[in-house]
């Protein structure tokens, strides 16, 4: 049985957050920001589509993370 988290669940973590905090500060600073929700969508996409996006590149090379799927 693995422990901690899988690629795909701190992924879906980090992209919550960050849209969350672009909303936050789009209605605080700027509607500039609404750009950061814009990427973390198109990253999301870019996931389901290919099997990568470039959080979970880094994720995979800093940290060692590995797909649920063990793919």
């Amino acid at each position: 049985m693995r422990r901690g988290w899988d690629l795909e669940r701190v992924l879906f973590a980090m992209a919550g957050s960050v849209t969350l905090l672009s909303a936050l500060l789009a209605w605080a600073v700027s509607p500039w920001f609404l750009l950061l929700t814009a990427f973390t969508g198109v990253s999301q996409w870019m996931f389901v589509l290919t099997g990568n996006c470039p959080a979970s590149l880094l994720l995979r090379r800093v940290c060692g993370l590995r797909p649920a799927a063990g793919t």
